[in-house]
């Protein structure tokens, strides 16, 4: 059936074309011009009313088989429209969601940034505490180191009165 569709549309686009002019051109000169070679005039009218008769309702089937495929085609067009419309209508819905996605994703991406600038002045607060402690602890070394010294001073010293004490008991001693 198909090769038949196939063979009719090859018919029909032969028909539209200009060699088929020339052809039907040449056709009705010939029978036109056959009257003048004897043919009577009434027969040849009926030969050229027949084929021409015949030729208007094939080419109105051809016609028809070519109006009949070409709205099969459209029918497919439409179908591909409705679904293209129906995957942009999805593909804008989709584009809603990613930009609001992207909005979120930048107000997530601000407060980041925020927490990082406090994060970051926390770290240079301690910091300076780190310091302060640091000069701290070098200052209470220093004052551990004055306090050791001032110790041993002062055993210095209670050894001496210890010894003079004692030489001072030794001379009452003796005395």
């Amino acid at each position: 059936m198909q090769s038949l569709e196939s063979k009719a549309l090859k018919i029909s686009n032969s028909i539209g074309s200009v060699p088929s002019l020339i052809l039907h051109t040449i056709f009705f000169i010939i029978v036109i011009s056959s009257t003048f070679f004897g043919v009577d005039v009434e027969k040849a009218l009926l030969v050229l009313t027949t084929v021409v008769s015949l030729e208007a309702i094939y080419l109105s089937i051809f016609i028809q088989m070519s109006v009949n495929k070409n709205t099969k085609a459209i029918e497919i067009v439409e179908k591909d429209i409705e679904e293209l419309s129906d995957d942009v209508e999805e593909i804008g819905v989709d584009v809603e969601e990613i930009q609001k996605d992207v909005d979120e994703i930048q107000e997530d991406v601000h407060e980041i940034s925020e927490d990082i600038d406090e994060i970051q002045e926390d770290v240079k607060e301690i910091s300076e505490d780190i310091d302060e402690i640091q000069e701290d602890v070098e200052e209470i070394g220093v004052d551990v180191e004055n306090i050791e010294k001032d110790i041993d001073e002062l055993q210095e010293d209670v050894e001496e009165i210890s010894e003079e004490m004692l030489e001072e008991e030794i001379t009452i001693a003796k005395k």
